[in-house]
């Protein structure tokens, strides 16, 4: 069975690349971490087919970690009530033997322990069986956000009998399905170290198959390549504008603009416009111009000439906010907007 990872650039088709291996003849397992990611996997499968069709399944990634893997094995036996994405008490602390570290005074289940509690309960044999028995596919979307013990699982998982493939960009890692203490603390700290972990599975690495954005012009890409330092290529020589703007009356209209997104570090929902934070634009493809507001930490940078010394977070969120534009990108100053934001 084909094994294999993807790791692209934005704007490179890595959803489409899946929705493409989709038919109507084998049983998919789809799973992606974000509820907007599976919105937009569920919309682009019915673009293709004309409807849902029956023989592909698609999860988020918790859905499926208790409805799949947990609850038709233990549910009843550990007589838990569902998930709390609560971080349990640092004290006391539980040794893994004891089911008081992965299940709540109220019963329910820590997220962030759930795929460890599989492992602890030797459930993942059982799992695997079970992807084997219902599916002849399994595909992962948006794999870079896979974190703490999620990810491990993910990699005892593609032990079994089917298809794997996963899609990812390394540096669009702007959120983590769990954290638990310091497991895989640093797994996204080194590129090389990561695609290691999934050779060592039998995962093949696939560098090259995505490495070109179709979304981005050549203007974007060379500015993210030269000022963020994330290498990414467009697949032409489309020219558009990348600029700063600081002329308040200027920016007083491109903030009214309703067909113009203003993509906000954070807390964009107390400003009333076209909006949407940077981390949380990962996966929107229809964007055409994009505007990006910059805090006055990052308006540093952009004096300095480059962004790619800043909090590796933010920088990867900023990554994710630049390459959602298809047109023009423009930059301006928070301060510039802050009579605009509400309470």
């Amino acid at each position: 069975m084909d094994k294999s990872v993807i790791f692209a650039v934005a704007g490179s088709g890595k959803t489409t690349k899946i929705v493409l291996k989709l038919d109507e003849r084998r049983r998919h397992l789809l799973i992606t971490y974000t509820e907007a990611n599976r919105d937009n996997l569920r919309r682009k499968i019915i673009e293709r087919f004309g409807y849902f069709p029956e023989n592909i399944t698609l999860y988020t990634y918790f859905k499926f970690l208790h409805g799949f893997c947990y609850r038709p094995f233990l549910r009843s036996k550990k007589d838990t009530k569902g998930i709390t994405f609560k971080l349990p008490p640092l004290f006391p602390r539980y040794p893994s033997t004891n089911d008081r570290r992965f299940i709540s005074p109220s019963r329910r289940l820590y997220s962030n322990r759930l795929a460890k509690f599989l492992e602890q309960t030797e459930t993942v044999p059982l799992a695997i069986a079970r992807i084997e028995k219902y599916f002849d596919a399994f595909y992962v979307d948006e794999v870079q956000d896979f974190a703490g013990h999620d990810f491990n699982l993910l990699l005892k998982l593609a032990a079994a009998k089917v298809e794997c493939l996963f899609v990812g960009d390394f540096y669009q890692h702007t959120y983590d399905t769990s954290r638990d203490g310091n497991v895989n603390a640093r797994l996204y700290d080194d590129y090389a170290s990561y695609q290691k972990k999934f050779k060592n599975a039998g995962v093949r690495v696939d560098c090259e198959s995505l490495k070109v954005s179709r979304r981005c012009s050549k203007s974007v890409c060379d500015f993210i390549t030269e000022k963020i330092g994330v290498a990414i290529e467009s697949d032409g020589e489309r020219i558009s504008d990348v600029r700063f703007e600081d002329d308040p009356a200027v920016v007083q209209a491109l903030y009214e603009d309703s067909s113009l997104v203003k993509l906000f570090l954070k807390e964009h929902h107390k400003y009333s416009c076209h909006s949407q934070n940077w981390g949380a634009s990962k996966g929107v493809d229809h964007y055409q111009d994009v505007c990006v507001v910059l805090n006055p930490a990052n308006i540093q940078a952009w004096r300095k000439g480059s962004f790619r010394d800043i909090n590796a977070e933010t920088k990867n969120k900023l990554y994710v906010a630049c390459s959602r534009a298809r047109g023009n990108l423009t930059f301006v100053p928070e301060n510039l907007l802050k009579i605009y934001k509400m309470d």
